[in-house]
């Protein structure tokens, strides 16, 4: 599957469990909407991917993209210490270059 840039690089840093260059993916200024919170800036991102890693212990696999370039969504298999799992995550992106500026997750 071809993800964009930003995209991908932040589906791999999660797999290797590397919170630094998640943080990377994103734009300084990015916004993350996730469990009904939202999390604005590297150290709120920061901060939530690490509790949600923690958290959950989740695996993303990416399953298929689709939309627009700079506003794609990525189903993905999530699995983890999650009730009702293997599940199905949308992760829906607003791209700014090659950054991260707004992701909303949806189970």
């Amino acid at each position: 599957m071809n993800l964009p840039f930003p995209i991908q690089a932040y589906f791999d840093a999660d797999k290797q469990r590397d919170g630094e260059a998640v943080i990377r993916a994103f734009a300084a200024e990015a916004v993350v909407k996730d469990e009904g919170h939202t999390y604005a800036g590297h150290q709120a991102i920061g901060a939530w991917w690490r509790e949600t890693k923690d958290k959950y212990q989740a695996v993303l696999e990416p399953l298929e993209v689709t939309g627009e370039d700079d506003a794609p969504t990525v189903r993905a298999r999530a699995t983890g210490q999650f009730p009702g799992g293997p599940a199905i995550i949308s992760f829906m992106f607003r791209l700014d270059g090659d950054v991260i500026s707004r992701l909303e997750i949806e189970a």
